[in-house]
């Protein structure tokens, strides 16, 4: 009876094993690399550009995202601007066309 516990631990944590080799094996994307770069690029731009539009505002760079709007890539860009006499810092969107 020792024995089939063993064995049916052994037989359990291997079978455990391989689904979690087998779901990170399905989690790899299929995507050639070639593809992948121009995303990876075009999210470096957009941040390189919020900092450009964060200085004009005189606030401070929260988030830069690519989008698609109207079937253009765009760049959305959130800056945080100091509030007057105090107040809190206000949020701006701003949605620049990634060129």
């Amino acid at each position: 009876m020792k024995t089939l516990r063993s064995h049916l631990r052994t037989a359990t944590l291997a079978l455990c094993a391989a689904g979690l080799f087998a779901s990170q094996a399905v989690a790899i994307p299929a995507v050639a690399p070639e593809q992948a770069s121009p995303i990876v690029l075009a999210a470096s731009d957009c941040y390189a550009i919020g900092q450009q539009v964060a200085e004009q505002n005189g606030g401070t760079l929260a988030k830069a995202s690519q989008s698609t709007r109207g079937g253009q890539p765009v760049c959305v860009i959130v800056v945080l601007v100091p509030g007057k006499d105090g107040q809190r810092p206000r949020r701006s969107e701003i949605v620049v066309p990634l060129n």
